[in-house]
């Protein structure tokens, strides 16, 4: 295929040279415009990233007057500043879970880099030296940076970097009931079953070896808005407890209210995670913004020893970004926004379930709140997925484009099984006619990409 003459001429070094991308030159709600003057509904504001959805002027005008009254402030030269200190103080009002203190980065994979070192610092002051085996989920994905593709379980994207990868990471299943479950087996067998691997893998590693458990509280691009079957959690957690390492849960992409509550983790019945990452709708992507979470015992173990971060940025917590994000947070607690997410979210798995689930090629449609995947199969009775070089995924996208409406698309072979899916995640802001457009052209797309399959 030859290349658009436009990546020869631009400067930039685009992700994808496959086309030539739309020119966006203005947003306003879930409404993105493009040069040409056509408008796409924008069904997932980037990877669930655009909570308020695009033009907030309010954002906006914090961002702006913290820029004049303070644009930049090096965390590491002994300051502080009180946007900073007011975001941490709102993300975690009340301690949820024992989490008390954050650590403010640009991105998702920064975060994650941030977590792994934490973990091995606090079991370095704790003196337990040996605590550095990792364990984390086979088609899981925490991040693109090298020390954040070591704990995800995504095979393309960690191939060409293999020479790189780490040795102490090792894999166990997801909790995927809809591919993974034994026929006639019940959900409480299945997760005694994953219990047992886990176990096993700590056994197998040494107990005391293992540092921390890695997982996506609801799985996200990889597996497509994958939430765990009830009591999975409840496991992890009680064999992390049983051997003592630490739960790190990764609600980079789930998070910050996107499943109906600020943390998807609240609705597994668990105390908590030791360290939570988020990001995204941390600070709904108007400057990049995320955070690491982090439980009192960890900070109190070195605080009571080292006393300082063996690790840092120089952007880290940002005062711009995190007054950006403050105003976010902000105006999801003033307009009781997580009740239009839980009311809007039944409202569109209701949609989903009525008009998208019974199409010829959905297998299996799964989420919480406003995050929600569809997963296609070529033949949804015995479970056969389409090969990985039809794309079927990135063909519903490119349809939903062609008719006016953005889903997000799968990201690559993420290992044994294919999984061709996409991805709507509205903005918490999205109307109930909006939402009955979104799906109305999502199963026109659908449509179209199957009538290509049918015989």
């Amino acid at each position: 295929m030859t290349l658009d003459t436009f990546f020869q001429d631009s400067h930039i070094f685009h992700r994808s040279l496959a086309h030539k991308p739309l020119n966006v030159v203005s947003g306003s709600g879930l409404t993105l415009t493009l040069d040409s003057g056509k408008q796409l509904i924008d069904a997932t504001g980037g990877p669930a990233v655009a909570c308020l959805g695009h033009g907030r002027a309010d954002v906006a005008d914090a961002v702006s007057h913290q820029i004049k009254q303070l644009a930049y402030l090096f965390s590491a030269g002994g300051y502080s500043n009180d946007a900073t200190e007011e975001l941490a103080s709102i993300v975690l009002k009340n301690n949820p879970g024992g989490l008390s203190k954050a650590i403010f980065v640009n991105s998702g994979s920064e975060a994650t880099d941030t977590s792994i070192k934490l973990v091995t610092q606090y079991w370095q002051e704790k003196g337990e030296y040996q605590r550095r085996n990792f364990i984390a989920r086979k088609q899981s994905y925490h991040g693109n940076t090298i020390g954040a593709l070591c704990v995800s379980g995504h095979d393309s994207r960690r191939n060409m970097y293999k020479d790189w990868i780490s040795n102490n990471v090792t894999f166990v299943d997801p909790c995927y009931a809809y591919r993974c479950k034994h026929n006639g087996e019940t959900d409480e067998k299945y997760v005694a079953r994953l219990r047992q691997q886990l176990e096993d893998e700590f056994q197998r590693l040494g107990p005391d070896t293992v540092a921390a458990f890695y997982a996506e509280t609801i799985v996200g691009s990889t597996l497509g808005c994958l939430p765990a079957v009830k009591g999975y959690f409840k496991a992890v957690r009680a064999v992390c407890d049983k051997y003592g390492a630490l739960l790190v849960l990764d609600e980079i992409m789930c998070g910050m209210g996107k499943t109906g509550t600020m943390h998807a983790w609240e609705q597994e019945d668990i105390r908590g995670p030791d360290i939570e990452t988020v990001g995204k709708a941390l600070g709904g992507g108007f400057v990049p913004l995320s955070g690491v979470l982090v439980h009192q015992k960890i900070f109190d173990v070195i605080a009571n020893g080292s006393k300082g971060l063996a690790h840092g940025h120089t952007f880290q917590a940002h005062p711009a970004a995190c007054a950006g994000a403050l105003a976010v947070q902000k105006i999801i607690a003033r307009d009781n926004i997580l009740e239009n997410v839980r009311r809007m979210g039944a409202l569109l798995e209701k949609l989903l379930k009525e008009h998208i689930a019974p199409l010829p090629y959905v297998g299996n449609v799964r989420g919480r709140g406003l995050f929600w995947g569809v997963e296609f199969m070529k033949d949804k009775e015995s479970k056969t997925p389409f090969p990985p070089k039809d794309s079927f995924g990135h063909k519903v996208r490119e349809a939903g484009l062609d008719l006016g409406v953005n889903v997000l698309e799968p990201m690559g072979a993420s290992g044994a099984l294919s999984v061709e899916t996409v991805i709507v995640c509205p903005p918490y802001i999205v109307t109930e006619k909006e939402l009955v457009k979104i799906i109305n052209l999502l199963k026109q797309a659908i449509e179209k990409v199957s009538a290509g399959y049918r015989d």
